[in-house]
């Protein structure tokens, strides 16, 4: 394979991406926050951002729309500093990341403890509820099994009730009982079958992750047949940027379910694999281009913390990305 063949399939990626006819600005932000900045303390300069992504072809104009609508959503929160201004993380926004972080950088899957955690409506639902709160818990991977009872095999249910919460459910707080329920003894039981077949649909879902691995596996397949040391740093972050917020698109609708109770072949489970090894790949090239132009509204860099390492159980090579020079800090202007 020629040396440019990773370049090529990075490229490809990026392409069908800045072809998108609509982009969801404020969600692909969220991921670039999780990812990039919360491990470099959760804080960024605006214009840095925006320059993070403006090679996505993101403008100024929806990055700091984007923003600006997650600070009203309480994901993010400002601190100005003269003329500038910084975005963090709000104490909730980190919360859910870190949360939705157990799932996509776990090493393995783990073992399921054969309970199936309930929340089930109490009395009458206002039909104006009904939607949001489906939807609320469908991105939390709940399924629903009918007569207002969602299902999920291993969710925090106080972590979820939080959620809920911040999506300005509270006011149906009140009427949602936690329950924890214990499976039959075996795994592939009938009972547990048809509950998931009744609650969650699997080949939808499974489609999806179909379509990521179509997407995703040609650049592993130059990756391992070339080498990372032919990306460029500025593309790698840009691919484990597009990977890892589809990947977390995904996770959010995947309720983690055993194999026993999964269909033959899940694809799932190959998609978290890729996942794990194209960002392994990646990261040390990516973390330079972050150092390089990651900035405070003061102008100092944040320095990646030892949080990177536990991800996917990448340690060899964030020790190897920082033990490499540091780029000069850039002017306090810039």
């Amino acid at each position: 394979m020629e040396k440019d063949a990773v370049s090529q399939a990075i490229e490809h990626r990026l392409a069908n991406f800045r072809n998108k006819t609509r982009v969801q600005a404020g969600s692909l932000i969220t991921s670039v926050f999780g990812d990039a900045i919360l491990p470099r303390g959760g804080r960024v300069w605006l214009g840095s951002l925006i320059r993070l992504l403006q090679p996505l072809e993101l403008s100024e104009r929806l990055v700091r729309t984007a923003v600006f609508r997650l600070v009203k959503d309480e994901w993010l929160e400002a601190q100005a500093l003269g003329r500038r201004t910084d975005y963090m993380l709000t104490p909730s926004g980190r919360r859910r990341f870190e949360e939705a972080a157990k799932q996509i950088y776990a090493a393995e899957i783990p073992a399921w403890d054969r309970r199936w955690r309930l929340l089930m409506v109490v009395g009458a639902q206002e039909p104006r509820w009904r939607e949001p709160l489906r939807r609320a818990l469908f991105w939390q991977g709940f399924g629903e099994t009918g007569s207002g009872c969602f299902v999920h095999p291993s969710a925090d249910l106080g972590t979820a009730m939080d959620a809920l919460a911040s999506e300005g459910l509270q006011e149906l707080l009140p009427k949602l009982l936690p329950l924890v329920a214990v499976s039959s003894q075996s795994m592939q039981s009938a009972t547990d079958l048809d509950l998931v077949r009744n609650a969650w649909n699997l080949e939808e879902l499974g489609a999806s992750y179909a379509a990521f691995l179509d997407r995703y596996a040609p650049i592993l397949e130059a990756l391992l047949a070339v080498g990372a040391s032919e990306v460029q740093e500025e593309s790698a972050f840009l691919v484990r940027t597009l990977l890892i917020h589809d990947v977390r698109k995904l996770l959010l609708r995947d309720p983690q379910l055993p194999e026993g109770l999964l269909p033959p072949a899940w694809p799932g489970s190959k998609a978290r694999q890729l996942c794990k090894e194209i960002y392994r790949r990646l990261l040390a090239a990516s973390e330079r281009h972050l150092d390089a132009h990651v900035r405070l509204s003061n102008g100092d860099p944040p320095r990646a913390t030892a949080v990177l390492a536990s991800r996917f159980e990448s340690a060899n090579l964030l020790e190897a990305a920082l033990s490499l020079p540091r780029p000069p800090d850039l002017p306090a202007d810039a």
